[in-house]
């Protein structure tokens, strides 16, 4: 176990506490968690890289990490009605969506290889700017309806739009002999 995939397996830990922030209407909390999150995401890729304490467990632990944080944070907006429900469903299904692809191909005994799409990528760091502009607005009111739509509606196009990648990608791959 490499410091990087410690600090990643404490951004997991930190997944139940945001949750329980953002449930609670402790937005001032939920948002200092989701900033140190965002820090020690920065760390352990630095810390990976720099050192090359590169592994495995955390090519497969670092996305396991970020994926849980933002599906965690963005179901959590989503019941007590500060995200939109459907981005919620969307966002969450692209996902299993994701994992159910791969592990399909892995029974059918035709293992792809995921990485990460340039779709994806802005998908992430929108979802990512999205979380963080609702978690910081309820948590200072600074008023950014506006801009918590606009970022809905991006964020949504995005979602699908990287879903229709992986689906592409995905059947290539499948019917490819």
């Amino acid at each position: 176990m490499t410091i990087p995939n410690l600090i990643t397996v404490g951004r997991l830990l930190l997944v139940p506490v945001i949750v329980w922030f953002i449930s609670d209407g402790a937005f001032v909390a939920a948002f200092a968690v989701f900033v140190i999150a965002g820090i020690s995401d920065g760390i352990d890729g630095f810390i990976a890289r720099q050192y090359n304490l590169r592994s495995e467990l955390g090519t497969y632990l670092d996305p396991i990490a970020d994926k849980a944080l933002l599906v965690s944070i963005y179901l959590s907006l989503a019941l007590i009605s500060e995200m939109a429900g459907w981005l919620a469903v969307i966002v969450v299904s692209r996902d299993i969506f994701i994992i159910g692809g791969v592990i399909l191909a892995w029974i059918m005994e035709r293992p792809i290889e995921v990485k990460p799409l340039i779709i994806s990528k802005f998908n992430t760091a929108g979802q990512i700017v999205l979380a963080a502009v609702v978690i910081g607005d309820l948590a200072f009111s600074a008023g950014l309806g506006d801009l918590r739509n606009w970022l809905t509606w991006l964020v949504g196009v995005l979602t699908i739009g990287s879903a229709a990648a992986y689906l592409s990608d995905w059947a290539r791959h499948m019917t490819n002999d």
